[in-house]
């Protein structure tokens, strides 16, 4: 911004310039990168939407899957005990948990022997540890992939710098170098940030899916135990 001076007499003086603060909106920031950041930019967004979608839907299945009552095995115990199988398996489907669906399995072999009981419990254990597990991969993979696309949107960018470089015909001109290297800028910092989204969802779910995977080989060797009790 240029504005002019003046002395008491209304001479005009040297004019002066005055310094202006830039400023720059991350709206701003992803628009100066040019179409080729904002395409990859795009599909960091996309990327980062379905990670958030997965970490979520599976969080709040995973909790559910958790929730079972501390007094459940005393119940199945007492059913067992007692003769009672059809009480038991009601019980189970009463409360439909990982938990409950293997001690369920394990009920229904009730009169084989134990070691055919295990193995169908253990069967079922793997079909309900694929279940938590569902799309958790994804999310595993778009923590490697988001990186590697910033990384694209930076050679991309740095491409585009160094064409417009050969093309100035000895002239910089840096406002088209800078969207160069917004695109090279903005991607590799978009990417970076989705990745780290991503990894630290699919660690906080691993975490929870082991628990829950504990609370099922628990229940399930405290079944074992009481069917292995002498009468």
């Amino acid at each position: 911004m240029i504005s002019l001076s003046y002395i008491q007499d209304g001479t005009e003086v040297v004019p002066t310039e005055e310094s202006v603060e830039k400023t720059l909106s991350i709206i701003e920031l992803i628009g100066s990168g040019g179409t080729a950041g904002m395409i990859i930019i795009a599909i960091l967004f996309v990327l980062l939407f379905v990670a958030l979608y997965i970490y979520f839907e599976r969080l709040f299945a995973i909790k559910a899957a958790s929730k079972i009552d501390s007094n459940f095995m005393n119940q199945i115990k007492d059913h067992v005990s007692n003769g009672k199988t059809d009480s038991a398996q009601i019980l189970c489907a009463q409360v439909n948990t990982p938990v409950s669906r293997l001690i369920n399995k394990g009920i229904s072999r009730i009169g084989k022997p134990l070691e055919d009981i295990n193995t169908a419990i253990e069967n079922a254990g793997r079909l309900e540890i694929y279940g938590l597990e569902k799309n958790v991969s994804i999310l595993a993979t778009i923590s490697g992939v988001a990186p590697m696309i910033g990384f694209l949107g930076t050679v991309v960018g740095m491409i585009l710098a160094i064409f417009e470089l050969a093309n100035a015909g000895g002239t910089i001109q840096m406002d088209v170098l800078a969207s160069g290297l917004y695109t090279a800028m903005t991607t590799t910092v978009a990417g970076l940030i989705v990745g780290i989204i991503a990894y630290m969802a699919y660690n906080h779910l691993v975490v929870k899916t082991d628990k829950v995977v504990y609370q099922m080989e628990a229940n399930s060797l405290e079944f074992l135990d009481h069917l292995n009790e002498p009468i």
